[in-house]
C-alpha cells in the first residue's frame, strides 16, 4: 500500500510533516519519505485531508471485568478490586467463561473503535484465564499482550515469615509462563520476598502493581519494614503498574531496574487515590506510558486519558506540559517499555497507526497537532485504523 500526501506525527518525537508519502508492505513501514514513486504491485490511496499518527498502546488493562461495570461505584479500593476477597474477584470466579468471553469481546471491538492497537492485559484467573483470554483475542484483530497469574496469595504471616512457593503452586507456573506473555502481578502485599523472587527467574516479561494506594504503601512497612516499592523490585519486573503514592527514593530505585512504570491517572482518580506526579517521575528518571485499568471502574479510551492527565497534572501543577510528551506516553513509550517494535511511525517498524480526519468538526483548524490529539480528538474523529499493514476498522 502506497500512502500519497499524507500529514504525519514520525519518528520518536512524533515530529509533524505536513505532507509526506508513506510506502507499506509485509506488514511494516518500508519508505517514509517525499514522492515516493508508485509501482504496480502498490494500492495506492490519496490520503489528503488525513493526519497519520501511531496507534495507541493501552499498556495495561484488566478487560474481564467489562461485565461489572460500575458496580459499587462507591466502594472502597479494597472492596472493589481486591485480589482475593474483593467484589471483582467474586464476581470473575461466578461469572460462566460464555459471559466473559462476549464482553471481553466487547471491550476489543471499542478498544480497536477508540485507535487501541495494543493492550497490555493482566490476566486474573490462573492459566484457564489466560487461555480464555488467548481465545477470545484470537480472531480479533488487535495486538494482545496477556500477563498472566497463579490463582495464588499468600497472608500477612506466611509473607512475615518470608515462606516460599508451595510445591504444588510453583510446578503449575512453567505452564502458565508457556502460554502467556509474560507474568502480571497483583502486588508485592499479596506475597512473600522469597515468591516475589522466585517469579524473577522467569524469562518473559515481568510486571507487577505498586505503590497504588497509600493503604498498600503502609502495609508493606508494617508487614516487613521495607517499602512495596523495593519488595516488588525484588520481582525483576520489566516495567512497575501505578506507583501513584511512591516516594523519591522508591522511583530512583526503579528507573535503575526497570524499564518504566505504567500510569493509570483516571482509575486512580476513580478509585479516589490521587493522580500519579509525572513530574517527579520523569525526574528520577523514570519512562512512562499510560494504562486504561480496569473496565469495571473505567472506559479503554486512550484519548480520555490523555485530556485528563494533561489538564489535571498542569492544573495541580500549576505549569505548562508539553502536550506532545503526554501523546508520547500513549504511542511511543509503551513500544519502548514492551521492548516491541511499535508505537512510532518509522522505517522497518510495525505498520500501528491512526487514520486522523484533520478536517473533523472538533479539529479544524488544527493549529497544534500534539495538543489537538491530546484534548480535541475522539472516537468520532478516526477515519480508519490499521494493524499490521491492515484496515481493520473503518475506511481511507
Amino acid at each position: 500500500m502506497l500512502l500519497k500526501n499524507i500529514s504525519a506525527l514520525l519518528g520518536e518525537e512524533l515530529d509533524f510533516v505536513s505532507n509526506v508519502d508513506i510506502e507499506i508492505k509485509n506488514n511494516k513501514f518500508q519508505k517514509i519519505q517525499p514522492e515516493i514513486k508508485s509501482t504496480l504491485e502498490n494500492d495506492i490511496v490519496d490520503c489528503q485531508g488525513l493526519l497519520l499518527i501511531p496507534g495507541f498502546i493501552n499498556a495495561h488493562t484488566h478487560i474481564a471485568d467489562s461485565i461489572g461495570k460500575d458496580i459499587t461505584i462507591n466502594s472502597t479500593v479494597n472492596q472493589k478490586i481486591h485480589p482475593m476477597f474483593g467484589i471483582k474477584s467474586k464476581i470473575l470466579k461466578n461469572t460462566s467463561e460464555e459471559n466473559l468471553s462476549t464482553f471481553m469481546k466487547n471491550t476489543c471491538h471499542s478498544m480497536i473503535c477508540k485507535g487501541i492497537t495494543t493492550f497490555v492485559d493482566f490476566r486474573e484467573g490462573g492459566l484457564d484465564g489466560s487461555l480464555l483470554l488467548k481465545k477470545v483475542s484470537s480472531d480479533i484483530p488487535i495486538r494482545s499482550i496477556i500477563l498472566g497469574r497463579l490463582d495464588f496469595h499468600q497472608n500477612s504471616s506466611e509473607i512475615k515469615k518470608n515462606n516460599p512457593f508451595p510445591k504444588e503452586k510453583i510446578q503449575d507456573l512453567p505452564s502458565l509462563v508457556k502460554t502467556c506473555d509474560g507474568i502480571g502481578i497483583s502486588g508485592a502485599n499479596e506475597h512473600s520476598t522469597s515468591v516475589l523472587t522466585s517469579y524473577s527467574k522467569t524469562k518473559k516479561l515481568r510486571a507487577i502493581h505498586s505503590s497504588e494506594t497509600r493503604e498498600s504503601v503502609r502495609k508493606s512497612k508494617q508487614l516487613t519494614g521495607q517499602s512495596e516499592t523495593i519488595r516488588a523490585l525484588s520481582m525483576k519486573p520489566d516495567f512497575l503498574i501505578h506507583m501513584t503514592h511512591a516516594s523519591k527514593s522508591d522511583l530512583q530505585a526503579a528507573s535503575k531496574i526497570t524499564r518504566g512504570i505504567v500510569i493509570c491517572p483516571r482509575a486512580n482518580s476513580s478509585l479516589a487515590e490521587g493522580i500519579p506526579d509525572i513530574e517527579k517521575m520523569e525526574n528520577a528518571g523514570c519512562l512512562l506510558a499510560l494504562g486504561t485499568d480496569n473496565v469495571m471502574i473505567n472506559s479503554p479510551d486512550m484519548f480520555r486519558e490523555m485530556d485528563f492527565l494533561w489538564k489535571v497534572t498542569m492544573g495541580i501543577k500549576k505549569k505548562r506540559i508539553d502536550p506532545k510528551n503526554i501523546l508520547k506516553m500513549a504511542t511511543v513509550n509503551g513500544g519502548k517499555i514492551l521492548k516491541k517494535d511499535i508505537g512510532v511511525i518509522q522505517n522497518k517498524k510495525i505498520a500501528d497507526c491512526i487514520f486522523l480526519d484533520k478536517h473533523a468538526l472538533d479539529l479544524e483548524p488544527m493549529h497544534n497537532p500534539h495538543a489537538s490529539i491530546v484534548h480535541r480528538a475522539s472516537e468520532s474523529s478516526i477515519k480508519a485504523v490499521m494493524i499490521g499493514g491492515e484496515i481493520v476498522h473503518g475506511k481511507i
